[in-house]
């Protein structure tokens, strides 16, 4: 399972762990992602989709949600 948001395509991003003495290890930032059921415009049907917070945040104000 990919950690990659279906609307918004926000995905793992790769960065530095720094430690108190400034040693730098790579790591990896995971975006914060929910599954949610949507309501298909379209075709009436529920589909089952994986959203970042700000794609929910953004639908709920849309009213799709």
């Amino acid at each position: 399972m990919s950690r990659v948001c279906m609307l918004t395509g926000k995905h793992t991003a790769v960065g530095n762990k720094v430690s108190h003495s400034l040693r730098r290890t790579k790591r990896k930032f995971y975006p914060n992602l929910f599954w949610r059921n949507i309501k298909d415009p379209v075709t009436g049907m529920t589909v089952r989709i994986r959203l970042s917070a700000k794609a929910i945040k953004t639908l709920k104000k849309e009213g799709l949600l």
